[in-house]
């Protein structure tokens, strides 16, 4: 993690004393904090709107002086710091962000896109630094001449720093994208924008883009109160935006010195810039603008915390109230639009799928129902099938009757307890032996019914299986692991339970809608063993694997991020807190990964299915991995961290 602050000091025009002293009383304040690197906003040493001021030779002598007074003022101070100022070369005047580092001053950034239309006229007092190199390029402050350009890369903390201003950013081809290519992982960005109607949502949405095409973590930082009022309103931004994401973003309309601060993961950004090929492609046309990296004299310490980033518990669930519909809707549209095309590509209107009153057959059945009506098709042509056996309790069958007979689908009832005990005498089993033989036949009978079905209806299998149970294996291989096409193939379980809660809230169905929320309330079963005297599900899949939140948030950052099982338990922990504590995240996360390189062969010969959001384990896309890959670089990983946890 590298910790950030970006800072909105009270700036006056033309006071550079006092808006130094408000400067190193944030950057102090950020050094309490950890921070690593704090950014300022644009010209923020003189003041953005000093206007013609700017050509004063006794205001441009206080802001260089007051640079030396940053310096000095670092020396004392663990926090680098990137802050705006108009410096002179050449008889030229510069729109300038210097980086200071413990009493050093490391390079001088020039601004290279001047805005010259509206508000703006900023070539009236300065001149772009569009051309200068800071290889070869230099620029004196006080006694000393320092790397001049906005080529340079700064490396503080084993962060790599780049630095753009303002306008810079609005532009077609951003300085960013440049600096990003050749390296940088961070971008500071000093600016003074004003504020306008729909302005401030522009920015969020520049933000999140240019961070997500640069695979980089974003600091943003603009003049606030104490700039003249004279024509604008400069209200005060100060947003860190990492990967396409919004981490840390401030109250706006405030009179107060405002500061942010966010733990951004250079961990995930390397991570993505290496797996996303793409990125790294013309790598080598960047690199050979030569641009310079200095690094930085005594960086401060790296910090592992993640005091200042939010870990949400359930990464694969939009819990933004307003976006659940439209999310949930357009979810299930891809799934449905998948099975689609399969059935219109092969010619087929009819399907079969086992509906066991549980929350995947649940979803699939929907799913099917909204492809069947995207086609045309007639719902009739949908052969849903009860299949009770040992296990099965009144609950769910009856949500089972209950479900398809709201949606007007053919239901089938085809007990196999009969069939199950026969095979049983045929293979030796003792039935009172509730082994892993005993489980298994049952789910094996249940998938041989649906494709002897399938093959006398001429329909195609729809497979009921989740991500999460792709995940950890928790299927029957030659089982339910197989079908014909997999709806659920990319939809975790705790998104199933999201999705399911959609499409109760979305049906206008008083009776559906019961019935919905009543699966959603079932505890999650295979229902392959014996039920209670009283009819109640004893067999609970969480109690032999785990939670599936704990799992899917493994899986999760597992495969978005390749975090090791340090970096995921850690994260758990923080996420978790007060849910689950250490002790039991770890044994969990012991057995996530035992399960996931161990089954690994069920997924092998996994059935088509859509790929829904950007985690899949499809052996023909996202996931490639040897049946017999060790696991034990992993699990002694855990089990140290296990008992380190239990010291």
């Amino acid at each position: 993690m590298f910790r950030i602050s970006s800072c909105v000091p009270e700036v006056r025009p033309g006071d550079v004393e006092g808006n130094i002293r408000s400067i190193i009383e944030l950057a102090r304040e950020a050094e309490t904090k950890g921070v690593q690197l704090s950014i300022f906003p644009e010209l923020s040493i003189s003041g953005y709107t000093c206007a013609d001021l700017f050509h004063d030779k006794y205001l441009l002598d206080a802001c260089e002086n007051g640079v030396g007074m940053l310096m000095e003022a670092s020396i004392r101070c663990n926090t680098a710091i990137i802050v705006g100022v108009p410096l002179r070369r050449n008889g030229k005047l510069y729109n300038c962000a210097v980086v200071i580092n413990q009493g050093h001053l490391i390079g001088v950034v020039p601004k290279v896109h001047l805005p010259n239309y509206n508000e703006f006229y900023e070539k009236r007092w300065f001149s772009s630094g569009y051309g200068m190199d800071a290889a070869v390029d230099s620029i004196r402050v006080g006694d000393s001449d320092y790397p001049f350009g906005s080529n340079q890369i700064f490396e503080i903390d084993g962060a790599r720093v780049g630095v753009e201003i303002c306008e810079d950013l609005w532009v077609p081809d951003p300085p960013s994208s440049k600096l990003c290519m050749a390296g940088a992982e961070v971008i500071c960005n000093l600016s003074a924008s004003d504020t306008l109607i729909g302005k401030y949502d522009y920015l969020l949405d520049l933000l999140r883009n240019q961070s997500a095409r640069c695979r980089c973590a974003y600091a943003y930082s603009s003049a606030g109160f104490g700039e003249s009022s004279t024509d604008l309103a400069f209200v005060g931004n100060a947003i860190i935006a990492e990967n396409g994401s919004i981490l840390r973003r401030s109250e706006r309309f405030r009179i107060d010195p405002m500061t942010v601060v966010a733990d951004v993961d250079l961990d995930n950004i390397r991570h993505d810039r290496m797996h996303f090929s793409s990125f790294a492609e013309h790598m080598p046309e960047w690199n050979a603008c030569k641009l310079s990296e200095t690094t930085t004299p005594n960086a401060t310490t790296k910090t592992d915390a993640l005091e200042y980033r939010d870990i949400d518990p359930t990464p694969f669930v939009d819990k933004n109230r307003e976006n659940m519909n439209r999310r949930c809707d357009e979810i299930s549209s891809i799934q449905a639009w998948g099975l689609a095309t399969r059935l219109k590509a092969i010619n087929c209107r009819h399907a079969v799928i086992g509906i066991s009153g549980g929350l995947d057959s649940t979803l699939a059945l929907l799913v099917t129902v909204k492809a069947f009506d995207m086609l045309g098709y007639d719902r009739k042509g949908i052969i849903g099938i009860t299949m009770p056996g040992f296990g099965t309790t009144k609950r769910t069958r009856s949500n089972a009757d209950a479900l398809m007979e709201c949606l007007g689908v053919t239901h089938r009832v085809i007990p196999i307890a009969a069939a199950v005990n026969q095979h049983f005498k045929d293979i030796g089993q003792n039935p009172d032996n509730h082994d892993i033989t005993y489980e298994n036949s049952q789910a094996r009978e249940r998938t041989k019914i649906l494709m002897d079905v399938a093959n006398k209806e001429n329909a195609l299998v729809i497979g009921t299986g989740d991500l999460s149970e792709l995940a950890l294996g928790w299927c029957t291989y030659n089982g339910d692991q197989m079908s014909m096409y997999g709806v659920n193939a990319s939809i975790p379980k705790t998104m199933v339970r999201y999705l399911v809660d959609g499409y109760a809230r979305q049906s206008d169905n008083p009776e559906l809608k019961r019935i919905l929320h009543d699966i959603i309330d079932t505890p999650i079963s295979p229902e392959l063993l014996p039920a209670s005297d009283k009819g109640e599900i004893l067999q609970k899949t969480e109690d032999t694997v785990g939670p599936y939140e704990l799992h899917d948030f493994f899986l999760y950052h597992m495969m978005r991020f390749g975090s090791d099982p340090r970096k995921i338990g850690k994260m758990a922990c923080k996420a978790f807190r007060g849910e689950y504590d250490p002790g039991t995240i770890y044994k969990w996360l012991k057995t996530f990964y035992k399960r996931f390189f161990s089954q690994q062969f069920k997924r092998s010969c996994m059935p088509d299915g859509v790929k829904v959001g950007s985690i899949c384990l499809s052996p023909r896309g996202d996931w490639r991995m040897p049946s017999d890959a060790a696991v034990r670089l992993w699990a002694s990983e855990i089990e140290e961290l296990s008992n380190d946890n239990n010291k």
